[in-house]
């Protein structure tokens, strides 16, 4: 199946493959992608792009996969900071003496799920295998933000989380945000049972019905954690018309992405890359 999006922008560089927003391409501050499995040289079930050091994959090449991505999105490894992700809703400010934590130092950054700078040559890193990548950019104040929503992140608003710190840290004005929520597990493929959608009929009560949709179990349903990134985005006053929502379901293309959904533990990761230029 071939991968084609009407929301991002595919970019194609031999094996390579990434995707950007075309609303952050066209302020020309940053320079941003979400990755996915082509183009990198990891083996066996990491292959080929997996941008996890933490799975057992063969360091040099994970650091050669970072290496290619570098080359492709013009974002320096040295410049790179990994988040800590623990499925929660903690955001770090991160500045330049953070560059390389993770990749080319010790970590620096400990059980934080989304990251945030006003910095430029800081880059953000954050890693996903059907979680959700929130992308943040305020243009006017130049202040970046990145987070892994997985349903536990998304539940908890990490997305709405961030908006109230940009506002309260930097002054940002949510009508001038722009947003992107990245490939990740799509409404047709994440389906739960009650123990997960009741909890968002409950935070999403205005929403409800268009985030949890009927499966065929009974006792089942599928939800949709782009609309509820989209939902709790608009509750806190970022306008709607900013919001590029991807229409790319990982677990649907497992010959471009890893998903935890469709192989399970025995995969790599994609990450996704923002950093003001």
């Amino acid at each position: 199946m071939s991968l084609g999006s009407k929301t991002l922008t595919i970019h194609e560089e031999g094996n390579l493959f990434y995707t950007t927003f075309p609303s952050f391409d066209r302020t020309g501050k940053v320079h941003h992608a979400f990755s996915t499995r082509r183009g990198g040289v990891s083996q066996g079930w990491f292959s080929s792009m997996n941008l996890s050091l933490k799975r057992g994959d063969d360091p040099s090449a994970v650091m050669e996969n970072f290496q290619r991505m570098s080359q492709a999105t013009g974002i320096y490894i040295g410049d790179m900071v990994f988040s800590d992700q623990v499925h929660g809703t903690r955001i770090l400010y991160v500045d330049q003496q953070y560059r390389g934590s993770g990749i080319l130092k010790e970590p620096m950054v400990e059980a934080v799920d989304g990251l945030i700078t006003d910095k430029k040559h800081v880059a953000l890193v954050t890693f996903h295998a059907d979680c959700v990548p929130l992308f943040f950019l305020d243009p006017v104040r130049e202040v970046i933000g990145l987070a892994h929503a997985g349903w536990r992140g998304t539940l908890y608003r990490i997305g709405a989380n961030m908006i109230e710190m940009m506002k309260d840290d930097f002054d940002c004005d949510p009508a001038d945000i722009l947003v992107g929520i990245g490939p990740s597990i799509g409404p047709c493929c994440f389906e739960v049972g009650k123990d997960v959608y009741e909890p968002f009929r409950k935070a999403f009560a205005g929403w409800a019905s268009t985030i949890i949709l009927p499966a065929a179990q009974e006792e089942k349903r599928y939800i949709d954690l782009w609309e509820a990134n989209e939902a709790a985005l608009i509750e806190c006053g970022v306008s709607p018309q900013h919001i590029t929502v991807t229409d790319i379901c990982t677990k649907c293309h497992p010959d471009y992405y890893h998903s935890h959904r469709f192989e399970g533990n025995k995969r790599g990761i994609q990450a996704a890359f923002l950093e003001l230029c």
